[in-house]
């Protein structure tokens, strides 16, 4: 029964010829977030996994065993909820609306162009759907972006988008300038007025 203290990420540095010949260990999104766990092998070898702790296991990570056997972890097809666009009435932003909506629950999401894919959550599907989305459950290899990530990706598209409203909103500062300006146009066209009916008064070579 190896012990496993040790990840290569994504195998690199290991020849190819290695990584053809090592075993694989097939692991869903539950078991690949966990720092601690037990899990079989291909070749049938109990696994006892002792990662440091928040290292998230990815499919094409390379695992070390005190003995030196590499295993190669495989994302594992699991039960998701893939949200998709409608094909009619659909914006372009809609999934970084969502993803970004998501993020705020702390949901783990993969991102993808055509799709979002979730762990099933009753109540964060008919957030979706209320979204407007198309959500489906199907059952494929889940590899969400690290926590966080999601909401800042698509918080970074919030961001942009969000400025260029706020370049809308300095438009209508704009326009409220304008309005402040007819407004001090309008005091100093009184202004001059009496001014001018004091001055008037006061000068007899003023012609009437």
């Amino acid at each position: 029964m190896p012990n496993i203290d040790k990840l290569i990420v994504q195998g690199r540095g290991l020849a190819a010829a290695l990584l053809r010949r090592a075993a694989a260990v097939e692991l869903d999104w539950a078991q690949r977030r966990l720092g601690r766990f037990e899990a079989t092998d291909s070749a049938g070898r109990k696994l006892t996994v002792a990662l440091p702790s928040g290292q998230a296991l990815r499919g094409g990570d390379v695992l070390v065993g005190d003995d030196g056997s590499l295993v190669v972890v495989v994302a594992a097809a699991q039960p998701v909820l893939v949200a998709r666009p409608r094909a009619t009435q659909g914006r372009p932003d809609d999934l970084l609306r969502a993803a970004y909506r998501l993020g705020t629950h702390r949901a783990a999401v993969a991102l993808h162009a055509d799709r979002l894919e979730l762990e099933p959550d009753a109540r964060l599907r008919a957030l979706l759907e209320q979204m407007h989305l198309v959500v489906s459950e199907e059952t494929v290899p889940f590899e969400p972006v690290d926590d966080g990530d999601g909401a800042a990706a698509a918080d970074e598209h919030r961001h942009t988008h969000g400025h260029g409203h706020g370049r809308g909103h300095r438009h209508d500062h704009a326009h409220a300038c304008g309005h402040d300006h007819t407004h001090d146009h309008t005091h100093d066209h009184t202004h001059d007025h009496a001014h001018d009916h004091t001055h008037g008064s006061h000068d007899p070579r003023r012609p009437r």
